[in-house]
């Protein structure tokens, strides 16, 4: 079944919070290969917060995860994620268009920190593939 076109524009709720610390960034390191010596976390660190609020998004809309297939990623900072704070992300879904029965959903995160301040943004493209593909 197609995704609701109306979607577009929906802001979902924001995620729970979430500490960032070094012990979280070291794992998140690792498991892209690298190591952790301190400091800011890598770039895509904020994919953590970002696929909780996408999977949110998707079991709210019923959207099955394994007709998902993930297109692009992108981040956008106004600062460094570091150890110590405390993020949220709300998702939007900012964009909606079908393709040969494929839904092609554009999704906006905007990473948060404790006081409200925009730490970065995330988007995303998902192609939700037909039920016959």
């Amino acid at each position: 079944m197609p995704v609701d076109p109306s979607l577009v524009g929906r802001v979902f709720p924001p995620t729970r919070p979430y500490a960032v610390t070094e012990e979280h960034v070291r794992s998140f390191v690792a498991a892209i290969g690298g190591a952790y010596d301190g400091g800011p976390a890598p770039a895509t660190y904020p994919i953590v917060l970002a696929f909780e609020a996408m999977n949110a998004f998707l079991e709210t809309e019923a959207i099955e995860l394994h007709r998902i297939v993930h297109g692009e990623q992108r981040f956008s900072y106004e600062r460094p994620v570091v150890p110590g704070d405390v993020l949220v992300a709300t998702l939007t879904v900012s964009g909606l268009r079908q393709i040969a029965g494929n839904d092609i959903i554009g999704t906006t995160s905007e990473v948060t920190d404790e006081t409200g301040a925009l730490v970065c943004s995330t988007s995303a493209t998902l192609v939700h593939r037909a039920a016959d593909a």
